[in-house]
């Protein structure tokens, strides 16, 4: 049967492209174009030859030999020594002379992907001086450069006169000691001065601060996922505070009595929906800062002498704190609480009682006549108490993951960061002096 020359031809072909015994990969397609035959090999029995006949194909592109393709198809023959036999790439590959012998079956040089950088022209060492250097660019930026002659904010040219500007250290303590000391002193006078000159006063400031506290807790403890009701807590605070003051320790249990109930009453109106969670930490806020302010509220009550009694526990507090500072700093070097409260010491604590018990045996002598022994005695129960209260709402806030309460004061964080000493310490100050110093009516 004849085909049809795909490439033009008028004449019909006789036989098909025969299959090569060996797998050819190397053949690629290319335009057909007339050209001598192709190089042949050594006569060998031709397997492939087919008797001529009417529809033998006779053109240009005939089968030459045994191993010798020259169809319409360029290809590099290879050299064939015998069945099953590869003996190298064929004459005129890459790397060889290129002669009319040893070209391709069309009259290009033959190709064979054996040899793929043969005709690669060999890579010369050239002088580099003549290649430029190459330059640091600025990185683009989208700021416009300044003004020529001004300097950008922050920066200045050191020199002799002017020494380079350095950042402020913090101190050991990790925290803004001129802001502590100066938010501390502001503190001192608003509970101190209306304590001595209107009475009423302290009752509105000491509530002020129970409403803060409260405020804090309950934003703080929104990190565990409770949502304790602020409203009906801020209120049963102030009244918790305001029974204390008037009626003594019976209304103070009753106005936490009545804290708690009105929160549980506010919180149906939320839902089932994490009540438990959310009354648990409703519970915890209003013992935690309202009960215990209101012991400050029955200390400064007291007839005759309340402002009195105020100051001597604000004073053993105080002198607590600064002793455990002062000895922490200087000579602080195990730990009290590691997990809790790393920065504080035992030579911190000790500083703290020492301080508190010289102080308080000094005041409660000149101020009540009590035997010094007796004030060092106070003093140092308020200091462990203060010490206790630190660490207890160090815990707290170490669970809640937080730094402090709040950023409300420079230098010490939230108001509660201040109260937690002083929470503490107002009870067993008010059980300590109604025995040292009894009320009278």
């Amino acid at each position: 049967m004849s085909h049809p020359d795909p490439y033009g031809n008028t004449e019909s072909r006789g036989w098909d492209r025969p299959a090569l015994p060996w797998p050819d990969t190397d053949l690629e397609p290319g335009p057909w174009r007339p050209g001598p035959a192709a190089h042949s090999h050594p006569a060998e029995p031709d397997t492939y030859a087919r008797p001529a006949g009417p529809d033998t194909y006779a053109g240009p592109d005939t089968y030459a030999g045994p191993d010798t393709y020259s169809g319409p198809y360029p290809t590099t023959s290879r050299h064939h020594d015998g069945p099953g036999r590869y003996d190298g790439p064929p004459p005129g590959g890459r790397g060889r002379p290129d002669g009319p012998e040893h070209r391709g079956p069309w009259g290009e040089p033959a190709r064979d992907d054996e040899y793929p950088t043969a005709q690669i022209a060999p890579v010369r060492d050239e002088p580099t001086e003549q290649i430029p250097a190459v330059r640091d660019e600025p990185a683009p930026t989208s700021e416009p450069d300044p003004p020529a002659g001004r300097r950008g904010p922050g920066r200045r040219r050191a020199s002799a006169e002017r020494p380079p500007s350095t950042a402020p250290k913090a101190s050991r303590a990790g925290r803004n000691l001129p802001a502590a000391i100066g938010v501390g002193v502001a503190l001192g006078a608003a509970v101190v001065v209306p304590l001595f000159f209107f009475m009423p006063a302290f009752l509105a400031v000491l509530a002020t601060a129970v409403g803060i506290g409260i405020w804090e807790m309950a934003r703080a403890v929104r990190r565990s996922g409770a949502h304790p009701p602020l409203a009906p807590l801020v209120a049963g605070g102030v009244i918790t505070v305001g029974l204390a003051w008037y009626a003594g320790p019976d209304a103070l249990c009753l106005g936490l009595l009545v804290t708690v109930l009105g929160t549980m009453i506010w919180r149906l109106g939320d839902g089932p929906g994490n009540y438990q969670r959310d009354l648990t930490a409703a519970t915890l806020i209003a013992v935690y800062v309202p009960f215990l302010a209101g012991f400050a509220a029955m200390l400064a009550a007291a007839p005759g002498d309340g402002h009195l009694r105020v100051l001597v526990t604000l004073a053993a507090v105080v002198l607590s704190d600064t002793g455990g500072y002062a000895a922490g700093v200087s000579f602080g070097k195990h730990p009290m609480a590691p997990t809790i409260s790393p920065k504080k010491s035992w030579e911190g604590f000790a500083g703290s009682v020492t301080a508190a018990a010289a102080g308080s045996a000094a005041l409660l002598w000149a101020l009540f006549d009590v035997a010094p022994w007796w004030g060092a005695l106070f003093g140092m129960a308020i200091s462990v108490s203060a010490v206790l209260g630190d660490l207890a709402e160090s815990m707290i806030k170490r669970d809640l993951g937080v730094k402090d309460m709040s950023n409300l004061l420079p230098g010490h964080g939230g108001l509660m960061d201040r109260l937690d000493s002083i929470l503490f310490a107002v009870p067993v100050a008010y059980l300590l002096l109604a025995v040292f110093v009894p009320v009278v009516s």
